[in-house]
């Protein structure tokens, strides 16, 4: 399956806050379409989903590249679920938008595909990239470029930068000094039933 490039407020009052696929509220509080005022006790096949649906739509991922991270995550020793999260969260359209350069995850897709940003002063069109600990990301040196951001900058998505990103806004530099952490990640999610989704597979 691709990337979900449909509604995506239709997707966020199904599955709740999704701060990094669109910054746009709905006003009303149940899910679209016929059925979505029936109140019914979900299963646990369809808790699971949902859960997992949170993670793909917010981070925009196709089903396969979230296979293949949770593949990647449950070769690392540790809890599965926080290294799942680790890994797309250390991914450099997500680190572009917690930083605030831009207002969604997929705003921030955009600006690396166009060539906007740097990693260690080599221009970087590779959305998915692993952020390592002593990156330093910053924004190409050319009007267009600083411009766009600093529109964006206006409108950040996320107001808190985490503690593992050190930001200087007036160069618009940045030093990856860690791992985030899992108070840390903005999306509100159970990774616990993701894993479990996948495990029955």
């Amino acid at each position: 399956m691709s990337r979900y490039i449909g509604p995506k407020l239709k997707i966020s009052r199904r599955l709740g806050d999704l701060p990094g696929l669109t910054r746009k509220k709905s006003h009303k509080t149940f899910p679209a379409g016929e059925h979505g005022q029936q109140s019914r006790k979900p299963s646990e096949y369809a808790l699971r989903l949902e859960e997992k649906q949170k993670l793909r739509f917010n981070y925009g991922l196709s089903e396969r590249q979230l296979l293949k991270n949770i593949k990647i995550a449950k070769k690392v020793q540790g809890s599965t679920g926080v290294i799942l999260l680790q890994i797309l969260e250390m991914r450099l359209d997500n680190t572009i938008f917690r930083l605030g350069l831009s207002p969604t995850i997929p705003a921030a897709r955009q600006l690396v595909n166009h060539g906007h940003i740097l990693v260690n002063n080599n221009i970087l069109s590779i959305c998915s990239y692993q952020c390592k600990p002593g990156d330093v990301i910053n924004v190409k040196n050319k009007t267009a470029s600083i411009s766009l951001i600093k529109k964006y900058m206006n409108f950040p998505g996320l107001i808190n930068i985490p503690n593992h990103l050190e930001f200087n806004k007036d160069n618009l530099t940045t030093k990856v000094n860690g791992i985030i952490e899992r108070e840390w990640v903005a999306l509100q999610l159970n990774e616990l039933l993701v894993i479990e989704y996948y495990s029955r597979k």
